[in-house]
């Protein structure tokens, strides 16, 4: 699949999202807004993360911008909003960031914690991937391109979490590679070389 890329707008994101030094501290990023998810708990003693596992989002379905994403990881989720919310409205789960279709990054969970993201998966013959992964979510869906801002912003986080866990530079899947009967994400639009590219 071929992206074509405004390179004048690449540049003006790049001078946007580099202009802060982003770092973690205590398992949060700084300089993103954090908004706590309660679907969280301890990983296994003395696990670190040593993969990244890529996803995609909207709520409602197709559907970007709202406030859902956030009420659904903080299990806030009102079902009386969207016929699709009844549906998932008993789930419990989250993500470790987020990074919407502008490039924001926002987190839920800190890095040293487990959070609810992969559900029943297998990674490399080893099972419960929540145990020793990162999750981020992209804003968007498997019937569409990502954007470039999100391509900028999950490059420069994807590094500096290779920075803070070295483990995680060889392994880094979708959704789909570690439960690829349930899960389609993030799907055909994802341009893995474009993103790979970038680190």
């Amino acid at each position: 699949m071929l992206i074509f890329l405004n390179y004048g707008y690449l540049q003006k994101r790049k001078e946007h999202t580099m202009d802060t030094d982003m770092k973690i501290h205590d398992g949060w990023l700084n300089n993103v807004t954090h908004i706590p998810s309660p679907h969280h708990d301890d990983r296994p003693e003395s696990e670190e993360p040593s993969l990244l596992v890529i996803h995609n989002i909207s709520l409602p379905p197709g559907q970007f911008g709202g406030p859902y994403i956030n009420q659904l990881f903080t299990g806030t989720l009102n079902p009386e909003e969207h016929p699709f919310f009844d549906e998932i409205k008993h789930l419990r789960v989250s993500a470790h960031c987020l990074i919407r279709r502008d490039g924001e990054i926002i987190q839920y969970v800190p890095f040293n914690k487990r959070a609810w993201h992969a559900g029943q998966s297998n990674y490399q013959g080893r099972e419960k991937c929540n145990d020793f992964s990162i999750g981020i979510e992209l804003e968007g869906t498997d019937y569409e391109a990502f954007t470039e801002a999100q391509y900028i912003a999950l490059a420069k986080l994807t590094k500096l979490l290779i920075t803070e866990f070295p483990q995680i530079e060889q392994n880094i899947t979708g959704h789909s590679d570690i439960a690829p009967h349930r899960k389609t994400d993030p799907g055909p639009y994802f341009d893995w070389q474009h993103y790979k590219n970038a680190l």
